[in-house]
């Protein structure tokens, strides 16, 4: 098994000021575990990594198709958005679709993640709305899920809904552990988050790109949106699009909040999990680029704009370059 050393560091001068220790989980197509960093057992929250499986039923259920739905909205239900006008423009266009509006939404509101969608929202002179939230996409479609199949509504996102629980068998299924194994909670979105560890994250996506490799109809749609629409995956200047544009869909990856991210590489039905131990989304960047680069995934000279979250200057108030962030080792 291989061993990665994956910690940040954020220099001032020749010292180190900070340090964001990562573990990591590397599984390959077989399920076996081939790489870490730290301790692949670490036990965290998946958050939004999760989005991808939590659509799965809907998919599997035909309700999906039958409000004529395709690669965008199924993208944007995997997204961690940027709140840009195409974003709140196709999650709003989904709740209309099944007859809903922004207030049916569980999640609540948020400034855009995007600095495009934070100066849009401030040229409007307008408030951000529970659509600008990056989960809104995920969200519409748990309400059609609920829609399409005749159950309530209200309280799609509570733990006992059917809505829920199928994600869980969802999150079960694909990570290889039983549902009493897995942690639930709140996520920020307010709906439910689970809790596994790393080493079940990898697995749940190795599983994920060898299912879409070998024509599994349900894995295969989902990769194939998330691969042709990045910029609705994340938005302008977010790492995830970039790095599935950057590699032409070869890798396809997830930020989760804390920290968190997974990773898809479907060509090798590899799967990755990150997670920055302090919560630092400075570190997780860089961390999934150099573990791509570990696994010639990525090359060892990047895209200019990949090459900017490996190694980034830190500036001081005047502009000056006064250190840097970068990989440890």
């Amino acid at each position: 098994m291989k061993s990665f050393e994956l910690d940040v560091v954020v220099t001032r001068g020749a010292v180190v000021e900070s340090r964001h220790r990562v573990h990591a989980a590397v599984v390959d197509e077989t399920g076996a575990l081939i790489g870490a960093a730290r301790d692949p057992s670490y036990v965290t929250a998946w958050r939004s990594c999760a989005k991808p499986f939590q659509v799965m039923p809907f998919l599997e259920s035909g309700g999906f198709d039958s409000l004529g739905w395709g690669d965008d909205q199924l993208a944007l239900a995997c997204a961690s958005h940027g709140g840009e006008p195409e974003h709140i423009a196709l999650a709003e266009t989904m709740l209309g679709d099944i007859g809903m509006e922004e207030g049916d939404l569980a999640c609540g509101p948020h400034e855009p993640l995007s600095a495009r969608g934070v100066r849009v929202l401030r040229d409007s002179g307008e408030r951000p709305s529970r659509l600008h939230n990056n989960c809104s996409g995920k969200h519409a479609a748990m309400l059609a899920r609920a829609h399409t199949a005749n159950w309530p509504t209200y309280g799609y996102e509570r733990e006992e809904h059917p809505v829920q629980r199928c994600c869980l068998d969802a999150v079960a299924k694909w990570s290889g552990l039983p549902q009493s194994s897995i942690g639930r909670a709140v996520d920020g979105c307010g709906a439910v988050v689970f809790s596994l560890p790393l080493e079940n994250m990898a697995r749940a996506y190795a599983n994920f790109a060898r299912a879409a490799r070998y024509d599994d109809e349900v894995a295969g749609r989902i990769l194939h949106a998330m691969q042709t629409r990045p910029f609705l995956i994340g938005g302008t200047d977010r790492f995830d699009s970039i790095l599935i544009e950057e590699t032409e869909g070869a890798v396809v990856s997830k930020i989760g909040a804390e920290g968190v991210h997974s990773v898809a590489v479907s060509s090798r039905g590899l799967g990755i999990a990150v997670k920055v131990e302090d919560g630092a989304q400075r570190a997780q960047f860089a961390s999934v680029i150099r573990i791509l680069q570990r696994l010639d995934v990525l090359p060892s000279t990047l895209s200019p704009r990949l090459d900017e979250f490996l190694r980034r200057p830190i500036r001081n108030t005047r502009g000056e370059v006064v250190g840097e962030l970068r990989v440890e080792h």
